[in-house]
């Protein structure tokens, strides 16, 4: 179990730039690298991906900027800097008064980020018998206040942290899992509260 880090809250300039930057395909790459792998330089990364250092040097700065990865100082030889993920805890609350310009890039990351759940979503249906109860599909319907809501959202992500790992260091046996929570109402009911 990692230790859960402080939750980081984006809004304003920070949200558009955090969601600009991960709209990037290379650098979600490079962090699902990292998160699997735990450290490397531009050159271990540039290989496994397939990208000129260069390439990768760049985005890895441009991680490091937003504080998702960090330079391991006391590694290395001056030319070569090793960089490891950081463990993150990030929210973006709801209801934000956002400009065009950061819902734009709220809007093109999520719709990025959905088009990787369905994919997930399929596999999981696609390869459930043959699995070996890895593929896990759970659904349930609730009636909930919306301080309810706020509780079991609470609950899940301290339930996410109690299992998380650092990266680099996973259980042995382990494999990297996908979840996803999705709270909604099942009818679309516009409500002042």
């Amino acid at each position: 179990m990692v230790e859960r880090p402080a939750k980081r809250v984006l809004t304003g300039a920070d949200l558009k730039a955090f969601h600009k930057a991960l709209a990037n395909p290379v650098r979600r790459d490079i962090l699902g690298y990292l998160g699997k792998h735990g450290e490397a330089n531009s050159t271990s990364v540039a290989k496994a991906l397939g990208e000129s250092t260069g390439t990768t040097s760049y985005h890895l700065r441009k991680l490091a900027d937003l504080e998702l990865i960090e330079e391991l100082t006391d590694r290395g030889d001056g030319r070569e800097r090793w960089w490891k993920a950081r463990s993150k805890d990030i929210y973006t609350p709801p209801g934000l008064d956002l400009a065009p310009d950061e819902r734009e890039a709220m809007l093109k990351l999520g719709a990025l980020k959905l088009s990787h759940d369905l994919g997930l979503v399929t596999r999981a249906y696609v390869g459930y018998d043959s699995s070996a109860g890895w593929n896990r599909i759970e659904r349930a319907g609730l009636h909930l206040t919306k301080e309810q809501v706020t509780a079991f959202v609470e609950e899940y992500h301290d339930l996410v942290w109690k299992y998380a790992s650092e990266p680099g260091h996973h259980p042995e046996g382990s494999r990297g899992i996908a979840v996803r929570l999705i709270v909604v109402p099942e009818e679309d009911e516009s409500t002042e509260d």
